[in-house]
């Protein structure tokens, strides 16, 4: 199975080069928080970036807090962060940084594909209330269009106890095609599987079922999951669909949360919220899916899982 998905950002402890003492870096910096409306949240409690400041024309200095018994996290005394809190992170601040610091875009953009890679050996593990992180955040492939913007991309490098232990790649664009997408109906018989068997804490986050034929078939269990379906949207957003591919990977692959240190998405049509097929296909160290909807490919991604003594 082909997949168009951008290659993984390379998980390191090291600190970037050319970025100076990681230290200053790892502090958090001075700065206004964004607003609910800037980070396109409706609530305080679902806001995770705490500061946001400019360094550069296009270099910005963040600080996030991640609580420990946010929504997606198993709840256990000592919590390894999910995943997908790093990457709703990195789209509460593309809102941001465009909303304070980008020109005005004339239609509405969203994000359209998002790559991460997890560092196993420096993961923060919370064991109180909240982890506070520090992020590098750049802007990149600014795009314009008759002086509006209509697309950017934007990197963050994830920082804690000044080491680094993630990074995130964002697109943020015009949607590839407007509209829901017409689905699948569904088929009769179709059974969830059990939390643990996609990573996910509890029932709620379980966005899979499997067909009687085998198949995956995406029927999120709770319609408006306050992370990955606020609203209750017709169509999927990113972040769902990337928690899609990652359960089905794990589903297929039967391995742990813990195993994946990377994931990656690309939209390349909408999602509906319910109906649509995921198929996985392993290959060596990582699983390839792709999202279809109606007999089209919606989306295509990557799950990348550790390898044996990456935890050396």
């Amino acid at each position: 199975m082909r997949s168009t998905v951008t290659t993984q950002p390379t998980p390191a402890s090291d600190p970037p080069n050319g970025q100076g003492d990681p230290g200053s870096a790892a502090q958090p910096p001075p700065g206004d928080p964004p607003t609910c409306a800037e980070a396109g949240v409706d609530s305080m409690s679902a806001l995770l970036v705490a500061s946001l400041r400019r360094g550069g024309s296009r270099f910005f200095e963040a600080r996030c807090q991640w609580p420990r018994w946010h929504a997606l996290n198993e709840r256990r005394l000592a919590v390894t962060h999910h995943p997908v809190i790093m990457a709703e992170s990195t789209r509460q601040l593309a809102a941001a940084v465009r909303l304070r610091h980008l020109p005005e875009a004339a239609v509405p953009l969203r994000p359209l594909a998002v790559c991460l890679g997890l560092d196993p050996r420096t993961q923060p593990v919370e064991r109180d209330g909240a982890t506070d992180v520090a992020v590098r955040v750049t802007v990149s492939d600014l795009q314009l269009r008759g002086g509006s913007l209509a697309g950017y991309r934007l990197t963050a490098e994830f920082l804690h106890a000044r080491t680094r232990f993630g990074t995130c790649t964002m697109d943020v664009g015009r949607p590839p095609r407007p509209g829901p997408a017409p689905g699948d109906p569904l088929p009769a018989g179709l059974l969830p599987p059990p939390p643990a068997a996609v990573g996910a804490a509890v029932e709620a986050d379980v966005l899979l079922a499997r067909a009687p034929q085998g198949r995956l078939v995406i029927v999120p269990r709770d319609p408006g999951h306050p992370v990955l379906l606020p609203g209750r949207p017709d169509v999927l957003p990113l972040l769902a669909v990337l928690e899609a591919g990652r359960q089905a990977a794990l589903l297929y692959r039967g391995v742990t949360a813990a195993a994946v240190v990377g994931l990656a998405v690309r939209l390349h049509g909408p999602v509906p919220s319910r109906g649509a097929v995921v198929d996985v296909a392993a290959e060596r160290g990582a699983a390839q899916f792709v999202v279809a909807s109606g007999g089209q490919c919606a989306a295509t991604g990557t799950v990348t899982l550790l390898t044996t003594g990456a935890r050396g």
